[in-house]
């Protein structure tokens, strides 16, 4: 079942202790549209901190239940590094995340960790370089990639209104874009495998389609829908 990410924002989170604040925001690989990092935003538990909870620990979302349930205690969660929403998750970020919960690390070939577990790959060890610099591993924040415009070739067809992802694999599957007058208020529904580019320099997402192919595509959802 694909299930929107918008409509997270804002939910409660549950450890296995008590309640630890609520959902703020997702993080995706821009490489293979896998969500890596659900955002926790603890309030006033842990004074604002912004902390990265893995798929690991939240297993597949309710949607009927409307509640997120996280297989962590809070004492976990307190001494889990936090992150700056402003700034990219670093490299070094992330492994320092990986080794705090002993997780696995993620393999960067296999996306797809529903179909055979998750993935376990020992992350390399970075050029020192590299680590003092905070390199930054492709992961995306959805808070910041909606709203970019949507653009074709040669035109903007519209801007990003939502993530629709597999419950089941943590993958962003279909882009949910509000149109504008040229569809008619349609929101299209675009595959991600149709996304050429992401360029966060013009807030812009490009996309090898036609306008016809995208007004095709949103009419068939729309008759689906009926």
């Amino acid at each position: 079942m694909w299930q929107s990410l918008r409509q997270w924002y804002g939910e409660k989170l549950h450890a296995s202790d008590g309640e630890i604040g609520h959902v703020r925001d997702f993080y995706f690989d821009d490489k293979n549209w896998a969500v890596r990092y659900l955002v926790a935003d603890t309030g006033h538990w842990l004074t604002g901190r912004l902390v990265l909870i893995s798929p690991h620990a939240v297993g597949h979302l309710d949607p009927a239940g409307k509640a997120l349930l996280v297989n962590l205690t809070r004492k976990q969660i307190e001494g889990s590094p936090s992150i700056d929403e402003h700034k990219p998750v670093s490299r070094q970020h992330e492994e320092e995340f990986h080794r705090h919960y002993g997780y696995p690390y993620y393999a960067e070939s296999s996306p797809l960790w529903g179909l055979a577990g998750y993935p376990v790959l020992v992350p390399p060890p970075a050029p020192a370089a590299a680590r003092q610099a905070g390199v930054d591993s492709h992961l995306r924040s959805t808070r910041v990639v909606n709203g970019y415009s949507v653009a074709l070739s040669d035109e903007v067809v519209g801007e990003v209104a939502d993530f629709m992802m597999d419950g089941k694999t943590w993958i962003v599957r279909q882009l949910m874009v509000e149109g504008g007058h040229w569809s008619s208020g349609k929101k299209l529904l675009i595959p991600t495998e149709k996304v050429s580019r992401i360029s966060y320099d013009e807030s812009t997402v490009y996309v090898d389609s036609t306008r016809e192919a995208l007004l095709q595509a949103a009419e068939q959802s729309a008759a689906q829908a009926d």
